[in-house]
């Protein structure tokens, strides 16, 4: 298989509503990074999944809802969920994070 390159203009951005969007970047059947857009006081509503996630804040300030417990992360910081973890998250200053999910996420493309 050769490389998987994404240039960001050609990545359509989807509108997930609520000043939510997302962006598809390069991905693998076994590994996928998405962009996800958020206006401050948006959320990413509590939900779990049977992928793995590592979540890198690029920027902006988000507490997360982590199993039940609560935690702050701004730009540079970083979070593991294992797989069927709650997680969820509310905006508290406009930012972006970059998701990666092991296996990829198919209901994503």
């Amino acid at each position: 298989m050769k490389a998987n390159v994404v240039f960001e203009k050609d990545a359509a951005l989807k509108d997930l509503g609520g000043g939510v969007t997302r962006r598809v970047l390069a991905y693998t059947p076994q590994l996928m990074i998405v962009e996800v857009n958020f206006e401050a006081g948006s959320e990413g509503s509590v939900h779990t999944h049977p992928h793995c996630q590592n979540t890198y804040v690029r920027s902006g300030r988000f507490r997360f809802n982590v199993d039940g417990e609560y935690v702050e992360v701004g730009p540079g910081d970083t979070l593991a969920f294992p797989s069927n973890v709650s997680h969820g998250t509310l905006c508290l200053e406009a930012g972006t994070l970059l998701d990666i999910f092991a296996p990829m996420r198919e209901d994503f493309v």
